[in-house]
């Protein structure tokens, strides 16, 4: 399994300086996330047929060429710079592309499983406590984890809030001292977590509750 993660990590760099190659970033399909929905609600709002889910599928892709039509653009079907502008009427965010495939994965996987309930020691789709859900969503990536909280605070390198970044593992002081709650980080000050009181969720780092209680961050990519 270590020969496994280690193969997973190299490919991860790799893909970081393929990535970070690219002069014209863009939202494209199967980009997952808080900015996708944000996207697909302004279409919503114009009329176009699709569901604010926060997943850039095919529906997603037809409706943003038939908006780039009427805006006199190619309709290349992604949400660079100037389709994000028309649309949404601001300049477009940095998108970090530094995490590569593996942590878009990690995201995508992740978001799969919102709304399934906190089971306390539940580490499969039916339930999942915390560190459980972290373990599981890791693993689709081929990469383990530890089982527990206060024992994934201590794998890969610590990260500063500042370095954060898509597929991060950040943790909090909770019902007990030390790491006791984990969630992933999706980017702009959002993390997934299984919450005990409300299953697999969405957050915000800046939420009083969240912010209070947070300790640190974890690298594992």
């Amino acid at each position: 399994m270590l020969r496994v993660v280690r193969m997973v990590m190299a490919i991860a760099m790799v893909m970081m300086f393929t990535c970070s190659a690219s002069a014209q970033p863009a939202f494209e399909e199967g980009d997952q996330g808080t900015d996708i929905a944000e996207i697909q609600g302004q279409l919503v709002d114009l009329g176009y047929d699709v569901v604010a889910d926060g997943d850039f599928g095919p529906a997603t892709v037809d409706a943003i060429r038939e908006f780039q039509i009427s805006q006199g653009m190619e309709p290349d079907g992604l949400i660079g710079p100037a389709t994000y502008e028309a649309l949404l009427g601001r300049d477009m965010p940095d998108i970090s592309r530094g995490s590569s495939v593996i942590a878009r994965r990690i995201v995508q996987t992740s978001m799969q499983y919102i709304g399934v309930p906190y089971v306390f020691g539940g580490t499969t789709p039916y339930g999942f406590d915390c560190s459980g859900y972290v373990r599981y969503v890791f693993a689709q990536a081929g990469i383990s984890l530890p089982r527990m909280a206060d024992e994934q605070y201590y794998y890969g390198r610590p990260i500063s809030t500042a370095e954060l970044r898509a597929g991060d593992l950040v943790f909090f002081s909770t019902y007990t001292y030390g790491p006791s709650h984990v969630g992933i980080y999706l980017g702009d000050n959002t993390f997934i977590n299984a919450s005990s009181s409300r299953g697999v969720v969405v957050d915000s780092l800046g939420n009083s509750y969240w912010s209070s209680t947070y300790i640190g961050a974890r690298r594992v990519l």
